[in-house]
């Protein structure tokens, strides 16, 4: 497949992790506090689809087997937004087969996921940081169910912003544009959130656990 087609699959992947971030700042702003809303949540599992299939194509196994993880995370809040159950069950079981049918064309291709002889140690610094991304919705998960309700933990925000910032070294070692210039924005919006934490504007919020 031409390289410029793969690039622009994974820039319109990022794209819609991009505009998540920007419509829970500009909510969040709005609000004084920061807010989990229902777009968020909606274009993550649009994105992960998309990341999803990116993934298969570049034969990177960390961004398969974490948007997985994550990819069930994004329904779940949907779950909880009360949103999930305005569709029709075929289209529920339809996205819920997604990951598991991705991932079943990687083993049935045989793909070969080894790295190359680079730099190990940031490699796995790139690994890292990508796992936890993902990683970070499981503990975003833990006190949504605790509130019985979708939220985003300050905790979430400084996962978010350390992962970002590994990812970006990585990212300019092996000259990959799609998530070096995602993750260098997404830093920004994570800075956002713990700088409207750390002032205190939703210090009476019960959910704003670290």
């Amino acid at each position: 497949m031409n390289h410029y087609l793969i690039y622009a699959l994974g820039f319109l992947a990022q794209g819609l992790f991009g505009a998540r971030s920007v419509v829970q700042w500009y909510l969040s702003e709005r609000e004084g506090r920061v807010v989990s809303p229902t777009l968020f949540w909606i274009f993550s599992l649009t994105g992960s689809t998309l990341f999803l299939i990116y993934g298969l194509i570049r034969k990177d196994a960390v961004i398969l087997l974490g948007q997985t993880i994550s990819f069930y995370i994004y329904v779940r809040n949907l779950q909880l937004k009360k949103v999930w159950s305005h569709l029709y069950l075929f289209f529920q079981i339809l996205i819920l087969i997604i990951p598991p049918l991705i991932l079943g064309v990687a083993f049935f291709l045989h793909l070969n996921f080894k790295t190359s002889d680079e730099s190990y140690l940031l490699v796995w610094i790139g690994v890292a940081g990508q796992l936890m991304l993902n990683c970070r919705y499981l503990y975003q998960w833990y006190f949504s169910e605790k509130a019985n309700e979708s939220v985003l933990p300050l905790g979430f925000w400084i996962i978010s912003a350390v992962a970002s910032i590994m990812v970006v070294i990585y990212s300019f070692y092996k000259q990959e544009p799609v998530l070096l210039i995602a993750q260098s924005l997404g830093i920004l919006v994570y800075a956002r959130n713990i700088i409207l934490y750390r002032n205190g504007s939703v210090a009476a919020h019960p959910n704003n656990n670290l």
